[in-house]
């Protein structure tokens, strides 16, 4: 499983190297660059000072870069303490912790070879060619310094290019042996192309690898880590005040749906109380005043009439409860009235023995104004 996981993230960083994302990267980086003062600018992208190292037959050669002056040519034949004396004047004013020393072989002096294997090599493409050595060199793995480096030259479906360098080491530790002798201790050998650059890989194998420890690219992942922290800090800021800023909005819709139904509630409540007002207003305009009711009566009912109780509702029905001389001529003279309809008497005509006349009830209808208008 674990094998699977490593090839799958070497998969990715081939897909990586061979996209053109990093040279955008660093295309707008140079960009975002420029626009900086000189002195940050310089600062932020000041890196190690890389020293070359060239040994030759009669001397050492000290000089910084392929196009950089030569610091100190060291001639062989001196002692090992002025070589040393001489080492360190060319090295004055570099600071060892960023001093990386390259002993930089000659193309003609070491071996190369591009093969192309399946994209799983990717994983260990050192130890994978290291079984290699013997068919692809003329020379025995012990008898070799090499090392290898994946290319992001376009391969195959499935595979990978590797480039294959590799050194003698009898050519090799005679020149480890004679700067070793004046306290040099190169971080890295090197092979240089034809071109005049490095091919930028490292000979020496792992045990002989000097340990250093690069402050600067301490300081730089610890400065990456703040910037992690940083960022999730103000996204977790950012999610906090989002969360209290939708609970706040929560809250303001919850209060004003309570509103809103409160208002719709009395919204409710005075329809209902405007309705029934109007129907009210309405039956009022509609039925006679009780006064203008009770003129009528007076006018259409003879002397000889006596009511006792006149009763009318809100609905326009008239009771009337009296003594007449002849009760059942009321109910004519009534319809007659103009204001009265349907007038007729309720339960039986009863003569009173001690005013000798009949007591009756009769019940009637007010006409409404609406429908006397509509006669």
């Amino acid at each position: 499983m674990a094998t699977a996981s490593t090839q799958s993230f070497e998969r990715l960083k081939l897909a990586w190297s061979r996209s053109p994302l990093p040279g955008f990267l660093r295309w707008w980086g140079g960009e975002l660059a420029a626009l900086l003062p000189t002195r940050i600018r310089e600062w932020l992208q000041r890196g190690p000072d890389v020293l070359w190292l060239g040994v030759r037959p009669t001397k050492l050669i000290v000089k910084r870069g392929q196009t950089g002056p030569v610091l100190a040519s060291i001639p062989t034949r001196l002692p090992p303490d002025a070589q040393r004396a001489a080492f360190a004047d060319a090295c004055a004013g570099i600071d060892p912790d960023d001093r990386r020393l390259v002993l930089v072989v000659a193309a003609e002096s070491a071996l190369y070879r591009r093969l192309v294997m399946p994209v799983a090599a990717a994983a260990d493409p050192r130890k994978v060619v290291g079984y290699e050595l013997d068919r692809q060199t003329p020379f025995k793995p012990d008898q070799l310094y090499y090392d290898v480096r994946v290319s992001a030259d376009p391969a195959p479906a499935g595979q990978v290019v590797l480039d294959l360098y590799a050194a003698p080491r009898a050519e090799l530790d005679p020149m480890l042996e004679r700067l070793g002798a004046i306290g040099v201790h190169p971080d890295a050998v090197d092979v240089q192309r034809p071109e005049g650059s490095l091919a930028g890989i490292d000979l020496l194998p792992f045990g002989r690898r000097p340990r250093r420890v690069d402050k600067r690219r301490r300081i730089n992942w610890i400065l990456a880590a703040a910037c992690v922290v940083l960022v999730v800090l103000v996204l977790s800021q950012w999610l906090a005040n989002r969360r209290a800023a939708l609970a706040q909005m929560q809250a303001q819709v919850a209060s004003m749906r309570a509103r809103a139904s409160q208002s719709e509630q009395l919204r409710a409540q005075l329809a209902g109380a405007l309705a029934a007002s109007k129907f009210l207003v309405k039956r009022k305009a509609e039925n006679p005043p009780p006064l203008l009711v009770l003129d009528q009566l007076t006018r259409t009912l003879p002397a000889t009439a006596w009511l006792d109780a006149v009763t009318l509702d809100d609905s326009g029905g008239l009771d009337i409860k009296g003594e007449a001389s002849h009760a059942a001529a009321l109910v004519d003279q009534l319809g007659k009235s103009g204001i009265l309809q349907e007038p007729k008497l309720q339960g039986v005509i009863q003569p009173d023995p001690a005013t000798g006349k009949e007591r009756f009830e009769l019940v009637a209808r007010v006409k409404q104004t609406g429908s006397g208008n509509a006669q």
